[in-house]
């Protein structure tokens, strides 16, 4: 073994690969859409907060508050119809994983197993039991020669 050279044998190094470099346009789309939804949600923030200003007015009727407060359920209502739809495509989207990237990876594997078990099989019916019978038989060859007294302890 100490003949083979270095070439072909290859080093493994301790250190970690490099990290793979992110794509620029989509850091770029991300960095937007992030700045995007914290606009909206700084003018959701600021429309809510003028409402309930103008609603502190000791003028302000009953009525006007209750209509206001209906429009915040439907406002909010639409919020959570979208978070569902959303929702429902990350689910579409988890589903076609499953089927279409983890279930043939599984059923590679499960091939794999089984030609693993019919491969430890066929050693050990060719080649472990006729070892296990010949260190047997070797033993018991071995024991009647002693106490023949043709062989030592």
């Amino acid at each position: 073994m100490a003949d083979i050279p270095d070439k072909v044998t290859p080093k493994l190094s301790n250190q970690p690969a490099p990290p793979p470099q992110p794509d620029p346009e989509a850091e770029r789309e991300k960095r937007k859409l992030v700045i995007t939804l914290s606009i909206a949600g700084v003018l959701v923030l600021l429309f809510i907060i003028a409402a309930v200003y103008l609603l502190m007015q000791q003028t302000t009727p009953t009525d006007k508050i209750r209509d206001i407060f209906i429009i915040f359920m439907a406002l909010e209502s639409l919020i959570i119809g979208a978070a569902l739809v959303v929702l429902i495509v990350q689910l579409a989207s988890l589903i076609n994983l499953l089927n279409n990237e983890v279930k043939p990876i599984l059923d590679a594997t499960n091939e794999t197993i089984n030609t693993l078990r019919g491969t430890t099989e066929f050693l050990s019916e060719n080649l472990v039991e006729p070892v296990m019978k010949l260190n047997s038989y070797l033993a018991g060859l071995q024991k009647l020669l002693e106490m023949v007294g043709m062989k030592k302890k």
